[in-house]
């Protein structure tokens, strides 16, 4: 009988040997930021480096990034009733979501700038906020509602003296108890209806005074995000006109008050953050401001969150970028990493351009802020007009910015595993939030019909840079003839807003930023020398200058 032969042994298979693939952006310190850390000197705060990079070294942590990733994986949870049929109306969130709140919080991106009196607060509290914006944009829903409560409140003085102290706090302390009971609050706010959207004065919610001070409410909101905070300024029907309420989800004495949720938006992006549809039923408020001047009164919790969708673009474009260039200097094609290939040096370098003016426009609002908080006129007058701007051309440029940094990841930027597509997601949400892209056109026009002031600070900022390069003069004689009202002003409101923002961030870059960055801005932005994708900069362009501006 012969015997049977063994088997002969193959070699060990090498087709899953990974070779040219970046590795992850992780482990560093995302405050390491060239722009975003002149910006801040520049403004008035480089009192809060030292914690801003402590920030920056968390936002790179791989354990952060963890929690924003499992954050938008596990969606938040509706539940409406406990197991005996008791109506809660809670939303249950994964804890990394926590995680990601707390964080936010004890850094002072929530309220606390309002208690700090040292001047660039408003400044470092932005800086931060972009930095958290890159890691998790959708946690600092509520955080952005929070802080931009507080100026809305002050119209009301007890209730600001009630209530501030604990919406300034760095303690993050979720769940539904009394106000008074706990240690730090977070605010939001519930302003749209189904039949109106961005037409408040078409709402149907009423409300009725008592006889105790109190109001009752009856009606229905649209989108109310964050609806687990402890506090909400909402907009209802009182006898005198449209007026704003303070609604506790706790009362004082430690009852539920009616917020029925009826349901959780299914939304495109934003999936850590939940937004809801309460209904109120004889829900108790407090009248805050004047009544029939409702939105006079949270139009100043509006004007914050504004200038948050501002800043939240700017950092989720530069989010966008970081990784674009990371994957750029690690990936080898065709013999040569891809940063030092001349077309890929143009679309890098083109995109962190874009980034550098979004950034620079970003922190100059948050320095205005900070500065009219402490009774700068001309500031203030600068900001109304500026914000509006601001936010229709950056809120818009993010989307097409974010999608030409994820191709340049190519297929990878495509699977969910490297991030971009969250990013892309998220992408469209600021140009939606707190009034589209119409909206603020339209309220450039407001604010050049009611408030002359505004322009003329305006005017004072880009007219900074008179002399400085030939092509943004030009262009600002240009801006100021199509800012003349006529009556198709309406019309042509959008071509003007996305020229006076251009013109803006010139102005910035000429006199900020190295003469390399401005001088491929006004070639490519305000000297019609541009196509139309990112990538179309100019033969001569200092490449090497731009991309040495790059986020880590």
């Amino acid at each position: 009988m012969s015997e049977t032969a063994a088997p002969r042994s193959r070699p060990t298979a090498v087709t899953h040997e990974v070779t040219n693939q970046p590795p992850p952006l992780t482990g560093h310190d995302a405050a390491a930021d060239p722009v975003l850390l002149e910006g801040v000197r520049r403004e008035g705060a480089e009192w809060h480096l030292d914690d801003l990079h402590r920030l920056g070294r968390l936002v790179g942590s791989e354990e952060a990034q963890h929690w924003a990733d499992q954050a938008n994986r596990h969606e938040p949870e509706l539940r409406t009733h406990d197991r005996y049929g008791h109506r809660i109306d809670e939303v249950e969130f994964h804890p990394a979501y926590h995680s990601l709140m707390d964080a936010s919080v004890s850094a002072g991106i929530a309220g606390a700038a309002w208690a700090d009196e040292r001047p660039g607060a408003h400044v470092a509290r932005a800086a931060s906020f972009m930095l958290t914006t890159m890691l998790e944009p959708g946690h600092l829903c509520p955080i952005s509602m929070t802080y931009a409560v507080v100026p809305a409140l002050r119209h009301s003085p007890d209730l600001a003296k009630t209530y501030e102290p604990l919406l300034t706090s760095r303690v993050y302390d979720p769940g539904l108890r009394a106000p008074a009971d706990k240690r730090g609050l977070l605010a939001g706010m519930g302003m749209t209806e189904k039949q109106g959207g961005t037409d408040v004065r078409a709402n149907t919610s009423s409300a009725t005074e008592q006889p105790d001070g109190t109001w009752r409410l009856r009606g229905h909101k649209w989108f109310t995000s964050a609806p687990m905070n402890d506090l909400f300024l909402v907009l209802a029907q009182a006898p005198g006109g449209l007026s704003c309420f303070l609604v506790p989800r706790i009362l004082p004495d430690g009852s539920r008050n009616t917020f029925r949720i009826q349901r959780l938006k299914d939304k495109l992006g934003n999936r850590s953050n939940a937004s809801s549809e309460p209904e109120f039923d004889d829900t108790v408020a407090w009248l805050v401001g004047t009544e029939g001047k409702g939105v006079r009164t949270i139009i100043d919790m509006v004007t914050m969150t504004r200038l948050d969708c501002v800043l939240g673009s700017a950092a989720g474009t530069r989010a966008a970028l970081a990784q674009a260039a990371h994957h750029a200097r690690h990936r080898a094609v065709f013999g040569a990493k891809l940063i030092d290939q001349p077309l890929m040096r143009n679309v890098i370098a083109d995109l962190g351009m874009e980034s550098e003016a979004a950034t620079t426009l970003a922190l100059r609002l948050a320095g205005a802020a900070d500065r009219a908080q402490r009774g700068d006129d001309r500031e203030r007058a600068f900001l109304r007009l500026a914000t509006a701007v601001g936010k229709y051309w950056v809120c818009k440029r993010q989307p097409a910015a974010v999608a030409e940094a994820l191709e340049c990841l190519g297929g990878n930027g495509y699977d969910e595993a490297s991030g971009m597509p969250r990013l892309y997601r998220e992408a469209p949400l600021n140009g939606i939030w707190e009034g589209s892209g119409n909206v603020n056109a339209l309220d450039m026009l407001r604010a050049l019909t009611r408030e002359p002031e505004s322009l003329e600070a305006f005017r004072t900022e880009i007219e900074t840079a008179t002399g400085a390069d030939r092509r943004l003069d030009a262009a600002w004689r240009e801006l100021q003839g199509e800012l003349v009202l006529t009556d198709d002003a309406p019309l042509r409101a959008r071509r003007v807003i996305e020229r006076a923002a251009l013109v803006l961030q010139g102005s910035l870059l000429v006199r900020h930023a190295p003469s390399a960055v401005a001088d491929a801005f006004c070639a490519s932005r305000l000297a019609g020398d541009r196509g139309l994708a990112f990538g179309t900069l100019p033969p001569g362009t200092d490449f090497a200058a731009l991309l040495e501006r790059l986020p880590v």
